[in-house]
């Protein structure tokens, strides 16, 4: 409790049933209790929590009293991985989330056609682009990619470029591929490809970045004005979601809208953002240095590299083939010493590293490559990380974390090598998952892994027996920001209808699943001192539910309904 000196609090919330966090997992020994009915607040952090009795005695003059109405609160979700730039964009240009066939597709795209006005013009182009995402054929009947020819058909004067859901593939009509001088000679570039059809004429489709950057080249960027409303509809979005951080991988420029909301005192949720792995060390060093690293509401973390694409553009690097496409392993991005010497370099000078991997052979090179790094990168003399933030309960006195903490990640993890899971352990590698990825992935994962590397699919339960952190979130807007979708799926390891499983050895329990989205996400930003629990000198970022969750039904886990989402002591988001 506090003492008769310390000045009062500012606000209390009382009459909760609130889980502080304590406990999730076992042998936590942080003292705070699992569950409180109230909390003391100021300055944006938690003074005390306890009983309705003790926390209203510490009332002042001045101090405010939240009455939570016995409703069930706990802290904010911490997503660790999103692209909140590309989600906000996808409510400006022409959203395809939820086609339902290439008919549905076109019809969309007509109607967006006509949408556009003389006063959408770029004035130093002559077009007005098409540009927007969201489709996914593998839930159209068909299952067959969109051409530049079905999209000539409804998109008349205007070059366009439509993103998978996934964005590691993308569909251009005929004016977008002569704008970038495509055509059927044009050579596949590395780490990327051109599709053809039987006669060698370009489809449309690029995979990867390498091969969308030659259009993406000429496509006019979005002014400043547009890239702050769409950060703006994306984080509300997260707000309403119960999301009150984001781990997130956005354009430089767009960290430059969000350094002027905080400037603004406009920023309404705490940021981690990551920087491109693959710039020069001069530019890395510059931009790290750019912003104060403890600031708590926006600061830069780790460096994200790309080993390969997705499974749903069958992009992801296989180390046999793809059990429905016996000719194609993936797409790797890296030769894997270039890649070792890279991360090696990044890691002598100090950056946390993250590396996107989906397939067994992206994680494989991921693997090596952060092997070569700890090895370079750390001092003989110098202790090796925690390995789970649980073994590592830190509080306020705990000093600042040294920059030799690697906490290398690898991002998704989706499909291992069998002996992966250990090495994971032994290397201190964090597991940033996205559960609900496998909502959708489900329906057609095993015919593209095939009965043995389906084992070893989003294996949330084999990292955990083999002692690795898992930190969760969304890969937002490739799937909603929802976290109860993810929540859902971690537990059950079912589709939405409640029809279909896959592999459901996998699951994990309730209270692992709270504590990778918290916890578990928390320590994988070298955050989890002051994020993930409600406990005295912790950030006071909670949300407000309409229900438990911890007893809740699957069905009810699904459909839980966020009613306020507090960050730094200020209500953020109220449901209508």
């Amino acid at each position: 409790m506090l003492s008769a000196q310390t000045p009062p609090p500012d606000t209390l919330f009382v009459h909760g049933d609130i889980l502080t966090g304590a406990h999730l997992l076992p042998h936590d020994p942080d003292p705070t209790p699992a569950r409180v009915h109230a909390l003391a607040l100021r300055d944006g952090r938690i003074t005390a929590v306890g009983d309705d009795a003790q926390i209203l005695a510490l009332k002042g003059p001045e101090t405010k009293i939240v009455d939570l109405h016995g409703a069930f609160a706990m802290p904010g979700f911490n997503d660790a991985h999103t692209h909140i730039a590309l989600a906000g964009k996808q409510h400006l240009d022409a959203d395809l989330n939820g086609v339902t066939s290439l008919a549905d597709m076109q019809s969309r795209l007509a109607a967006y056609a006509k949408t556009l006005a003389p006063e959408d013009k770029d004035d130093s182009k002559d077009e007005i682009w098409i540009l927007g995402g969201g489709w996914d054929q593998t839930k159209w009947p068909s299952k067959t990619l969109p051409t530049r020819k079905n999209l000539d058909a409804v998109t008349g004067s205007h070059p366009t470029l439509l993103y998978r859901v996934d964005y590691h593939i993308a569909v251009a009509n005929t004016l977008a591929l002569n704008a970038a001088h495509i055509d059927d000679l044009t050579p596949d570039p590395s780490g990327g490809h051109i599709d053809r059809d039987a006669h060698g004429h370009a489809t449309g489709i690029l995979r990867e970045d390498s091969a969308l950057r030659l259009i993406l080249q000429h496509i006019p960027p979005p002014s400043f004005a547009t890239r702050r409303k769409a950060l703006l509809l994306s984080i509300h979005d997260a707000l309403a979601h119960g999301v009150t951080s984001l781990q997130d991988f956005s354009d430089w420029d767009d960290w430059l809208v969000l350094e002027e909301l905080e400037h603004e005192d406009q920023l309404p949720i705490r940021i981690a953002e990551w920087i491109d792995f693959n710039l020069p060390s001069s530019i890395l060093e510059a931009r790290r240095a750019s912003h104060d690293p403890n600031d708590p509401l926006l600061h830069l973390t780790s460096l994200k590299g790309f080993m390969d694409g997705s499974l749903g553009s069958r992009t992801a690097a296989m180390n046999d083939p793809y059990s429905d496409d016996p000719d194609n392993y993936g797409i790797p991005r890296f030769q894997q010493d270039k890649l070792n010497q890279m991360a090696a370099a990044r890691a002598a000078d100090g950056f946390q590293i993250n590396f996107h991997a989906i397939g067994d052979r992206a994680n494989d090179m991921a693997l090596d490559a952060l092997a070569a790094a700890e090895q370079v990168g750390r001092p003989a003399d110098f202790p090796a990380p925690p390995r789970n933030p649980d073994a590592a309960i830190v509080t306020e006195s705990t000093p600042t974390i040294t920059p030799r903490d690697f906490r290398f990640r690898i991002e998704h993890a989706q499909v291992v090598s069998a002996g992966a899971f250990q090495r994971f352990h032994d290397l201190g590698i964090i597991a940033s998952m996205q559960p609900a990825h496998l909502l959708d992935d489900m329906a057609w994962a095993a015919a593209r892994l095939g009965p043995e590397r389906s084992k070893y699919a989003y294996a949330w339960r084999s990292f955990l027996d083999h002692g690795v952190t898992l930190a969760f979130g969304t890969d937002y807007p490739v799937v909603p920001i929802n976290p109860f979708l993810g929540l859902y799926a971690a537990t059950t390891r079912m589709n939405l209808a409640g029809t279909q499983t896959f592999g459901p050895q996998e699951k994990i329990t309730l209270n692992q699943a709270l504590y990778a989205y918290t916890q578990g996400s928390a320590f994988a930003e070298f955050r989890e001192h002051i994020k993930g629990r409600l406990a005295p000198g912790f950030l006071a970022d909670l949300i407000v539910l309409d229900h438990d969750p911890t007893t809740a039904t699957p069905q009810q886990l699904l459909h839980t309904r966020v009613l306020r989402t507090i960050v730094g002591g200020v209500t953020r988001y109220t449901a209508p």
